[in-house]
C-alpha cells in the first residue's frame, strides 16, 4: 500500500513543487529590478555642469528629463570626466 501511494503521487508532488519553483524564482527576478533614481544636472552657460541636481531616470523613455517637469532646461547625466552629456530621461 504505501509503494503505491509513492507511485502514484510522488510525481504530482515534484511536478507542484517545480511548478511552484518557477513562480517563485520568476516573482523574485520582476521585484529586483529596481529603478534607483539617476541624478541629472543642467549645463551653464559655459556649457558645463551647473549646481542645480534633478531626478532623472536612466531607462529610455519617449521623454526627456528637464528640471520642471514637462518644461525648463534639459537635465543631463556625468560621465567619468564629470561632463554633462550622459541623456537622461524623466523618471
Amino acid at each position: 500500500m504505501k509503494t503505491q501511494f509513492l507511485k502514484n503521487v510522488m510525481p504530482f508532488a515534484v511536478a507542484a513543487l517545480g511548478i511552484s519553483g518557477a513562480f517563485v524564482t520568476t516573482s523574485m527576478q520582476s521585484a529586483s529590478k529596481v529603478n534607483v533614481p539617476q541624478i541629472g544636472y543642467t549645463l551653464n552657460a559655459q556649457g558645463s555642469c551647473s549646481d542645480v541636481a534633478v531626478n532623472c531616470d536612466t531607462t529610455p523613455k519617449p521623454f526627456v528629463c528637464r528640471m520642471g517637469v514637462t518644461s525648463g532646461p534639459q537635465a543631463y547625466g556625468k560621465d567619468a570626466q564629470g561632463n554633462c552629456v550622459q541623456i537622461l530621461y524623466r523618471p
